[in-house]
């Protein structure tokens, strides 16, 4: 079939190298305009770009998916189906284009975490299995009809590095199958039950400082599903400590959350409930670096109270 894929992100971009990779047709790339970055201000572009460069692909980045300018350019591309992963929200006037249906790869198991970021919500959440879901478009966000679905198991050392990683090989295999149904007339859908919706909103900067009051388990799932990026956070000495691993103790808690104590070259932090292991992290303006690193570089004045702020 003749395909228009609309992606940004490397999830997106492993998902059209799979489709590349068959006897599909990508006829044009669709993906976000190129960003200025650093102090030298050079241009930078999506990592689904990057691909469609590599293999000589139609790039279209638009500023506005609804100007006329745009639509005509998809009106006149002869295609069968449109592929959505990881794009921005796509107007009626562009999915509606796709002669056999335009459908989106979703990092869940809808309508379980229906929005922005459903790979992390899962971690955060501590769920032991997550999904993928491919739907056609309709006007509200991730609640189109149900082509496939396909179950993945979150493992314990799961953070969203590793998730992703293994979610978006998943994922692009599923996006073969929708394609293979659709090609072949054979797509059953399936009706969301709305009522079982859940939201999986964008993470923001507020969410990933860490309340040291929270229960050990809580503050290891959020670390889990914040790491590597954008990373959960906590303060001290006026300084942002990024924290990339953690692991949970039997130990009880008994001085405030986020007074912490160094025994055996481990940083142990008290909690709402139990004390917690940190065992990766970074100080603002050093290098990531494990505990025992860290634990050689840094000292502590031994008569202060050593506490991360919440």
């Amino acid at each position: 079939m003749r395909i228009v894929f609309f992606g940004t992100p490397e999830f997106a971009s492993i998902c059209l190298q799979k489709i590349i990779e068959t006897n599909h047709t990508i006829c044009a790339v669709v993906t976000v305009p190129d960003k200025e970055k650093g102090r030298g201000k050079k241009k930078s572009f999506s990592p689904v770009k990057g691909s469609a460069l590599y293999h000589k692909l139609r790039v279209l980045q638009p500023e506005n998916l609804r100007v006329e300018s745009f639509i005509n350019q998809i009106k006149n591309i002869e295609f069968d189906v449109g592929v959505v992963v990881a794009f921005r929200i796509l107007p009626r006037e562009v999915y509606n284009l796709a002669p056999r249906g335009m459908f989106n790869l979703h990092g869940s198991l809808l309508p379980k975490y229906r929005g922005a970021a459903p790979i992390q919500w899962s971690l955060i959440n501590g769920d032991k299995e997550t999904g993928l879901t491919t739907f056609f478009l309709q006007d509200k966000v991730d609640t189109g009809n149900i082509i496939l679905q396909e179950k993945v198991k979150i493992e314990e050392e799961d953070d969203f590095g590793t998730l992703h990683d293994r979610m978006a090989q998943f994922g692009s295999d599923l996006i073969i199958k929708t394609l293979e149904k659709i090609s072949s007339g054979e797509v059953k859908t399936e009706a969301q039950n709305n009522s079982l919706a859940s939201n999986a909103p964008k993470i923001t900067k507020e969410m990933c400082l860490i309340n040291w009051s929270k229960a050990s388990t809580d503050i290891h799932n959020l670390v889990r599903g914040l790491s590597p990026i954008p990373a959960a956070y906590t303060i001290f000495n006026n300084k942002i400590v990024k924290i990339f691993k953690t692991k949970i103790s039997d130990i009880n808690s008994t001085l405030t959350p986020g007074c912490f104590e160094i025994a055996d070259d481990k940083l142990f932090v008290h909690t709402g409930y139990k004390k917690i292991l940190i065992e990766i992290l970074q100080i603002e303006g050093r290098k990531k670096m494990t505990i025992s690193d860290f634990l050689r570089g840094y000292r502590f004045a031994d008569s202060n109270v050593k506490k991360f702020e919440s």
